[in-house]
């Protein structure tokens, strides 16, 4: 089955993918939109487009493990994604995979604006992946 995971941003939206076997996971596009009606609407066309079986929504909270406002707002878009798409969405702990992707992208080299344009779907990438591992356990 592909998972789909999305790394929710009030401007940029990251979205990876994972391979049938869910071994990897793959970024695949940066979605730019604020309206979150409009979001919706296409992160749930991208699930269908990818065939993805499941989609994975980064939960942002807070480093003592509490839920903000951002955090509810991504709970929220979640469950209207899964009512859009038709397709099961869960809520993975995303803390700390925006810092992580910027690590790699600084590994590679990668600056200015291809930073600006890849770090959302590099952070969707790091939890699609974490997420992998906690299934196979």
């Amino acid at each position: 089955m592909i998972i789909m995971a999305v790394d929710l941003g009030l401007v940029r939206t990251g979205i990876a993918v994972s391979d049938e076997g869910g071994g990897f996971a793959f970024p695949k596009e940066v979605i730019t939109e604020k309206d979150e009606n409009k979001l919706i609407s296409k992160v749930s066309a991208a699930a269908r487009e990818y065939g993805a079986g499941r989609i994975v929504v980064g939960l942002p909270r807070n480093m003592d493990g509490t839920s903000g406002e951002r955090a509810l707002a991504c709970e929220r878009i979640a469950k209207s994604i899964s009512e859009i798409s038709g397709i099961e969405t869960v809520l993975y702990d995303e803390r700390c995979t925006t810092v992580t992707a910027h690590t790699y992208l600084s590994m590679n080299n990668v600056r200015g604006r291809k930073r600006k344009e890849r770090v959302d779907a590099v952070a969707a990438t790091v939890i699609l992946e974490d997420y992998l591992r906690s299934i196979k356990k």
